[in-house]
């Protein structure tokens, strides 16, 4: 068996904010096999960032270890960043520099020859839609521009390991398609590992083949997104009926089929959560029709990664997030290493 391209053994992360100790990572164990597209989800504040931080070598674990394209990132950082890419969440460029210039120096830094360096980044001008400001400075350029050279910044050595921390945030729907087609070509043809986190649930449904869940410094689930909804929150059933007597009786039938718990929430209508719920939508109508019970209208709602994090933790990727500070420690961190390379 191959080794895996990164191996997280406990890392933590404690940061002190107003004196008081703040746990943003705990113990956070996994690895992931090259080539995966892997999917850091949870709320603003949960551990994400701090843990991408880590593995990238821009702050120490408080505890832990980790290895990362072959290397341990508290011995051999500088080798982890030379075979890594990174995408933060603040933007790269230095603002004086064009755009275009920005990523010919980014290619020589990292080794690339001048005319290599310049038809990649003619590619990347192409494919992420930055002609229009290819030759503009970074400090004229609106903040989904300086997404787009961010993210261009740190593809620019095509990576066998990219980072992405919320890379789509501020990107207009034709930008993102273009990221993610540039994404899946990366992997297509050079086989990069991509590990992201990404306030965008339908991207993680969409591309990412594991989706790790953390909440509160800890990851709490790990595992195809298929299978975190299947396992774990399940199809939405919702039937209607014409009146209340009958819902009261189609519960019971309901109950009694599925083994599941029923709920009433409204005057003639009654909904389930369960496994499977295409199949099981039309046998349940069939029962209750047997049963003299006639079904004014049925429907079926897949679930989606947020249900499963309703699941997992009582409420909503939104609800958990509402009520964090304008300042957690991953920005704190953030804002302070920003300061230090500028």
């Amino acid at each position: 068996m191959s080794t895996p391209i990164i191996e997280a053994h406990g890392l933590t992360k404690r940061f002190t904010v107003k004196k008081t100790a703040v746990e943003a990572v705990v113990d956070l164990t996994f690895s992931v096999d090259s080539g995966e597209l892997v999917a850091f989800l949870g709320p603003n504040g949960a551990g994400k960032s701090t843990s991408l931080r880590m593995l990238t070598t821009l702050i120490p674990p408080t505890s832990g270890t980790a290895r990362v394209v072959g290397h341990d990132i508290l011995r051999e950082p500088g080798k982890v960043r030379a075979r890594i890419g990174y995408v933060g969440q603040l933007t790269s460029g230095s603002f004086a520099q064009r755009s275009r210039d920005e990523l010919v120096s980014q290619g020589a830094f990292y080794g690339m020859t001048r005319p290599a360096a310049r038809k990649r980044a003619d590619e990347l001008i192409e494919s992420l839609g930055m002609g229009g400001f290819a030759t503009q400075t970074v400090q004229r350029l609106s903040g989904g521009q300086k997404r787009r050279l961010d993210i261009a910044l740190g593809l620019m050595h095509a990576p066998r390991l990219l980072f992405l921390d919320e890379p789509s945030t501020g990107l207009d729907p034709q930008s993102r398609a273009n990221l993610w087609e540039h994404i899946l070509t990366l992997r297509a043809d050079h086989g990069t590992t991509v590990f992201l986190t990404t306030h965008y649930l339908e991207e993680a449904d969409r591309y990412a083949e594991r989706v790790m869940v953390m909440d509160r410094g800890r990851v709490i689930a790990d595992d195809t997104a298929a299978a975190l909804k299947a396992n774990l929150a399940g199809d939405q059933l919702r039937f209607g009926f014409t009146n209340d007597g009958e819902a009261q009786r189609a519960a019971g039938i309901i109950g009694q089929q599925t083994r599941r718990p029923v709920r009433h929430p409204e005057p003639a209508v009654v909904e389930l959560t369960a496994s499977a719920g295409d199949a099981l939508l039309p046998s349940l109508v069939r029962a209750l029709d047997a049963a003299g019970i006639s079904v004014a209208r049925a429907s079926g709602v897949p679930p989606t990664l947020d249900d499963v994090f309703l699941a997992l933790t009582g409420r909503t990727l939104r609800e958990a997030g509402e009520g964090e500070p304008a300042e957690d420690p991953e920005t704190q961190a953030e804002t302070q290493l920003s300061g230090a390379r500028s």
